[in-house]
């Protein structure tokens, strides 16, 4: 199954839920159902899963389930707030890091620097382009959620391809399966960090899933009999930490 191989890195059938479970979700807080539905469609149309609430309330429920990838919040919201909402996404070590945009109809310098003060990413003014909205939210993913991005990475000997789903060794194709190919990208995508299994289990498989650490063990195993016989120089175990990508694959 893991052996590099020159057919295609995965089959269709195989790749099916792969695709379900790693399409980025943004979670729409918009309190005016026109705009909401308007954002909804357009970013389904980017090829983003949407998730649209009317009310801070709403969303806070939402990110209790299941952690969206993108926060795109009104900063004008019935009851709690957008900024109230925001500072509470910022103090929640849970939520803390999400990548976070402020969209709203008050275009005043004071709010747009409130927002960025409580900690958004990027500010929003309405009325908006559709392709800037998508274009800011890329944007923030490539520096927040970079696995999210979408984007082609190359690093040593290793290229990886989200568009087709596929990932390359020295240019020839590796047989991955989905967790492997997920795995994979995630380390790709924060080269020189390192990571707990607690971390790789959040980032990989999310946070609402009830998995053992030592599924990341099995994992990564998996993965580096994919690689071949330098799997364990590309993917390192750091003693009593975790795993990083190795120094092979930022030699590139």
């Amino acid at each position: 199954m893991c052996a590099i191989s020159p057919s295609i890195s995965l089959s269709a059938k195989r790749w099916q839920g792969a695709i379900e479970t790693m399409t980025t979700r943004i979670l729409v807080v918009e309190d005016d159902d026109a705009i909401r539905e308007m954002l909804g469609y357009v970013l389904v149309q980017a090829g983003f899963e949407v998730v649209p609430v009317a009310s801070a309330e709403a969303g806070l429920a939402a990110i209790r389930g299941i952690l969206p990838d993108v926060l795109l919040v009104d900063l004008m919201l019935p009851g709690i707030s957008g900024t109230t909402f925001a500072r509470q996404i910022r103090q929640d070590p849970r939520t803390r890091e999400l990548p976070l945009i402020m969209v709203t109809a008050r275009a005043e310098e004071a709010d747009r620097i409130a927002g960025l003060e409580i900690g958004a990413d990027d500010y929003v003014s309405k009325p908006f382009s559709p392709k800037e909205l998508v274009a800011r939210i890329r944007a923030v993913l490539r520096r927040r959620a970079p696995q999210h991005s979408g984007e082609r990475i190359e690093l040593g000997p290793l290229c990886l391809d989200p568009v087709s789903h596929t990932a390359t060794m020295m240019g020839s194709p590796v047989d991955l399966g989905p967790t492997e190919y997920k795995l994979l990208h995630y380390f790709l995508s924060h080269p020189g960090r390192v990571f707990s299994r607690q971390q790789l289990l959040n980032g990989v498989w999310g946070d609402h899933r009830f998995i053992e650490e030592r599924t990341v063990d099995v994992s990564v195993r998996r993965l580096r009999a994919c690689l071949g016989a330098g799997g364990e120089d590309l993917i390192e175990t750091v003693r009593g930490v975790g795993y990083r990508l190795g120094q092979r694959a930022l030699a590139g």
